[in-house]
C-alpha cells in the first residue's frame, strides 16, 4: 500500500511549520524547492517604496514539477532525495534523503503547497488538503518576527514584503480553497491529522 500525503497549505507565518513540528510524522519542506536567486525566470514585484523585489510568494518562483515528482518518489519508494535550501541566500545548499520510515503518511506543508493538490488527488496520494488560517494581523506578527529573528531578507524587504501579505492574506487562502484545500486553524488541523493518523490500515 503506498504512502499518502497530508498537504499543509497556507499564507507565510500562518503556522505550518509549528503544526508539522507537533505531529509524529516524516515533513516534506517544499519551500526547498524555491528557484535559486540567479534563476532568469524569477517573477518580480513592484511595492513601492524602493526597487522592485523578487516576487517568493508568486508560484513561479518555485519548482512545481520537481515537488510533485519528489511526492510520487516518496509515496512509491519510502524514501527520496530532496533539496536544502537557504532563504537568507536564496540558493539551494545541497541535498538529504527523507525516509518515510514505513509510515503511511507524511505532511508536505509549504507556501505553495496548494499547487500540488490536484495532481496528488489524480495519483490517488492524497490523504488530506488543509489551509491554515489565522487573523491576518496574528499571522503579519508572526511572520515578520520569524523573518527578523532567522534574517531571511534585509529589514525594509521583510517590513514591505510583510505589509503586503497582510493586504493578500484573505484572496491567498481563497486560492488554496478554490485548488481543493479546507481552510481551518491550526488547532482544528492538528485534532483532525491527528484523527486521521490513527485510523487503522495505513501503516505500512
Amino acid at each position: 500500500m503506498p504512502a499518502q500525503v497530508i498537504v499543509l497549505a497556507g499564507p507565510s507565518g500562518s503556522g505550518k511549520s509549528h503544526l508539522s513540528g507537533r505531529l509524529d510524522l516524516p515533513v516534506l519542506n517544499l519551500d526547498d524547492f524555491y528557484k535559486d536567486s540567479d534563476d532568469p525566470t524569477l517573477p518580480c514585484l513592484d511595492l513601492g517604496g524602493g526597487a522592485p523585489i523578487v516576487d517568493w510568494d508568486s508560484p513561479a518562483s518555485w519548482h512545481h514539477a520537481q515537488a510533485v515528482e519528489t511526492i510520487e518518489r516518496l509515496c512509491a519508494r519510502d524514501a527520496a532525495k530532496v533539496p536544502t535550501y537557504d532563504i537568507a541566500t536564496s540558493r539551494r545548499t545541497g541535498h538529504r534523503v527523507l525516509d518515510l520510515g514505513g509510515a503511511g503518511h507524511f505532511v508536505a506543508e509549504g507556501i505553495f503547497a496548494q499547487e500540488v493538490v490536484a495532481a496528488c488527488e489524480q495519483a490517488g496520494l492524497l490523504a488530506a488538503a488543509i489551509c491554515l488560517t489565522q487573523h491576518p494581523v496574528v499571522t503579519f506578527v508572526r511572520r515578520l518576527s520569524r523573518d527578523l529573528r532567522e534574517h531571511r531578507k534585509p529589514p525594509g524587504v521583510l517590513v514591505r514584503r510583510g505589509l503586503h501579505l497582510l493586504k493578500e492574506q484573505r484572496r491567498v487562502v481563497a486560492h488554496a480553497e478554490a485548488l481543493g484545500c479546507r481552510a481551518m486553524h491550526p488547532e482544528a488541523a492538528y485534532e483532525e491529522i491527528s484523527a486521521l493518523v490513527r485510523r487503522p490500515g495505513r501503516t505500512r
